[in-house]
């Protein structure tokens, strides 16, 4: 906020920073701005540390117990990339409000809002309260980027996501993503943040259901073409597999070894992990699931329409092995690089896919089905509380 973000001395100087970050983006409206914003902390597993050079030792509570400078800088760093794509996520969704296809889902939205704005709450609450001077210069950090500005740090969270179908399938895909990383954080070695997980994972299923469920009406609907859902799927999907990293990544080896991020079915999983093979691994876990709730869409397609599918985990990429190559969206098929070009414009959402999609949702008021005898999303947003540890 240039010309008048004041340094970060206390943690109520970080308050006031993100009140006036919301003000700035012009979220701090009605339901938002008299929403109470809480540091809640739940429950963990276990009180050991459950994998990795330091298995079964007590998990550390404070900064000081981390045995190593590494390790805190690594802890930093996951807390950091976390919260950042919280408030991107709002600042991507800010013009949504007015154009909602129901009351509902202004409401939807607005808690949507005010549970990113939560997390990233929560994270800055861990960098101010236990990483002294740096954790406060990184909590600033983040009040300072800005999505539309293409300056935060993942390139999913600069995109815009301007249209109710952009929203559906970013809360459905993206958010899942986002559901994959907090349930890796939540077996956290560091104790401060494996507690923050719990409740953010509660808030995080509300998004994800919103956009599946928002997806289904479309396609009960019937009135957006499947050809171009299957466009949005593929931009988002295919987005979501680079956000869980580059392959053979030496930060996913570490962060497993120190104890501070496990794989996603860390519990159940007792084989050995492949520590080269760690954000792959978790990327096809997402891949399976994200192919079976697709799959489940279907079933309100009518028959003899083409099936809408995941993209083939190849397609689109670029981090990791696959990236700026040419692959086909559904079967992985090499392209050389004339097919691909024009692959891209037939898989891919471009400007005219985006005025049909516009004119479609401007024009035909049934584009999106009810939402029958759903409770007020808003009536229900302080439900996950109860049980908390405020602070």
């Amino acid at each position: 906020m240039p010309g008048k973000v004041a340094k970060i001395g206390t943690f109520g100087d970080w308050v006031g920073l993100f009140d006036d970050w919301r003000k700035e983006i012009g979220v701090n409206r009605g339901e938002i701005a008299d929403f109470k914003f809480d540091t809640l902390y739940g429950a963990i597993e276990t009180e050991e540390i459950q994998f990795g050079a330091f298995k079964g030792r007590r998990k550390w509570d404070n900064l000081r117990q981390v045995p190593t400078q590494q390790m805190r800088d690594a802890l930093i760093n996951l807390i950091v990339y976390q919260g950042d794509t919280e408030f991107a996520s709002v600042e991507q969704q800010r013009h949504l409000f007015e154009s909602a296809p129901t009351d509902w889902d202004r409401k939807a939205i607005t808690r949507v809002m005010i549970e990113e704005m939560r997390h990233g709450w929560q994270m800055c609450a861990l960098l101010v309260e236990h990483f002294g001077y740096s954790g406060k210069v990184e909590a600033q950090k983040m009040l300072e980027r800005r999505a539309f500005e293409n300056k935060r740090l993942l390139g999913a969270f600069n995109v815009d996501v301007d249209n109710w179908m952009d929203f559906f399938t970013y809360t459905d895909f993206v958010d899942r993503d986002g559901k994959f990383q907090l349930q890796m954080l939540k077996y956290s070695a560091f104790a401060p943040l494996g507690r923050s997980m719990s409740y953010m994972l509660r808030e995080e299923a509300f998004h994800m259901g919103t956009g599946n469920d928002g997806l289904r009406r479309i396609v009960e609907a019937g009135v957006i073409p499947p050809w171009l859902i299957q466009k949005y799927l593929n931009k988002w999907i295919s987005s979501s597999y680079d956000l869980f990293g580059t392959d053979n990544s030496s930060s996913a080896h570490w962060a497993y070894v120190w104890g501070i991020k496990g794989r996603y079915d860390e519990p159940q999983n007792q084989q050995e992990a492949k520590l080269d093979e760690l954000n792959d691994y978790n990327r096809i876990l997402y891949r399976n699931e994200v192919a079976s709730l697709v799959e489940r869409l279907n079933h309100a397609l009518p028959a003899g329409t083409p099936r809408l599918y995941a993209p083939h985990i190849q397609f689109n990429r670029n981090i990791g092995r696959w990236a700026g190559q040419r692959f086909h969206a559904q079967t992985g098929e090499e392209l050389d690089e004339r097919s691909y070009a024009q692959h891209l414009e037939e898989f891919l959402p471009g400007p005219a896919d985006k005025v049909l999609l516009l004119d479609i949702i401007a024009n035909e008021k049934k584009w999106i089905a009810v939402k029958e005898g759903a409770r007020d999303p808003l009536s229900t947003i302080g439900e996950v509380r109860k049980s908390a540890i405020n602070l």
